[in-house]
């Protein structure tokens, strides 16, 4: 509940993000009381994320070698009632998504079965696709290593893409630009992505060599500003299939999460209108015509474009903050419920739509 309080005010200050992505069991309490809290501000939920990468308390099976990829029955039984619990909650709260990333792996050559832990995956993710409501989609995220680093079950977007395929027409690959080795071209997955339909959306955030979870834009605004040119591209040309939701998810141990979450809201919103600004005609030339200068500079003169104006202003004028961290600060909201609420240990990623 007071993460939902938190949410508000981020959404207050930058007219940006509307809903909250529960994790469970970490942000689990009666759904009745969340659905009223989040709407006494305004807000709504969007896709649950399970969480079978770190034992619950009261958890009887460990997730230590594995949950849904697990040689052991019972444990991926049990990491499949989680998920099947999470879509039951979300019906609740009023979601239409759930998002399941798994740390299953190996540490050493030689631990697991590649296929047969990949096929155990896969039967597992359709027991939990059959439990999908009609309305809902099922995001499934890959990521190259965490916990495991010799093998990952779900380590990259190829394999990403063929558990959309073989789950079905409500499953979609989840981008998380922090998930990728230093240097993968990210925009041109997402493009692929998109092509073959199968692009579910983002959790947004930055990172210098993996998985870093640092504010989104902090360390490559330029290639935040080239995945929007591909969104907006898709967006124009009316690609076929094409609605992807737009996750921050973040984690953070020397910023105020709050001020943090603005801030990515505001760039993820930057990279959006920079990209709306490419001239799509120009560059469509250049790029027929092998101007790689031409077609390159095409992009740059969106990207050097000043919109931070253009931001302020539809902040203002939908009632937010010109400056969001300024106001956020001199309003002492941080020092207020400092005093008011208990420590509390917390752990892992935030997730805000």
């Amino acid at each position: 509940f007071d993460k939902i309080e938190d949410c508000a005010v981020i959404r207050q200050l930058t007219q940006a993000t509307p809903t909250v992505s529960l994790h469970i069991p970490w942000d689990k309490a009666d759904s009745n009381r969340l659905k009223q809290a989040a709407s006494r501000f305004g807000l709504g939920f969007d896709a649950m994320n399970s969480n079978t990468f770190s034992d619950a308390s009261d958890q009887k099976l460990s997730y230590k070698f594995g949950s849904l990829s697990h040689a052991d029955a019972g444990t991926r039984r049990q990491a499949v009632e989680h998920n099947l619990e999470c879509i039951e909650i979300g019906k609740t709260l009023g979601s239409k998504a759930l998002t399941v990333w798994i740390g299953d792996g190996s540490n050493f050559p030689g631990q697991v079965n590649f296929a047969k832990a990949f096929e155990r995956y896969l039967d597992a993710m359709k027991e939990i696709y059959a439990g999908l409501p009609d309305d809902w989609k099922l995001f499934t995220e890959h990521k190259m290593y965490e916990p495991a680093f010799y093998s990952t079950v779900v380590q990259d977007w190829g394999t990403n893409y063929i558990i959309a395929k073989e789950l079905g027409d409500k499953a979609f690959c989840l981008v998380d630009l922090g998930h990728h080795a230093p240097n993968v071209n990210i925009e041109m997955i997402v493009s692929r992505l998109i092509q073959f339909k199968k692009l579910g959306g983002f959790h947004f955030n930055d990172s210098k060599y993996g998985d870093d979870d640092l504010d989104a834009g902090s360390i490559d605004p330029y290639r935040l500003f080239l995945v929007f040119n591909e969104l907006v591209d898709a967006e124009l040309s009316g690609a076929e299939g094409f609605d992807p939701a737009h996750m921050l998810d973040q984690s953070h141990n020397v910023t105020d999460p709050i001020e943090s979450l603005m801030l990515s809201a505001v760039e993820v919103q930057r990279a959006y209108a920079q990209a709306l600004l490419v001239d799509r005609q120009a560059l469509e030339a250049y790029q027929d015509a092998n101007d790689a200068l031409m077609a390159t500079q095409t992009l740059k003169a969106a990207y050097r474009t000043d919109v931070e104006p253009i931001l302020a202003m539809a902040r203002l004028n939908t009632g937010g903050a010109i400056d969001p961290v300024a106001t956020y600060r001199a309003a002492g909201y941080r020092a207020k419920v400092a005093a008011e609420r208990p420590a509390v240990a917390g752990g892992g990623g935030g997730g805000i739509v």
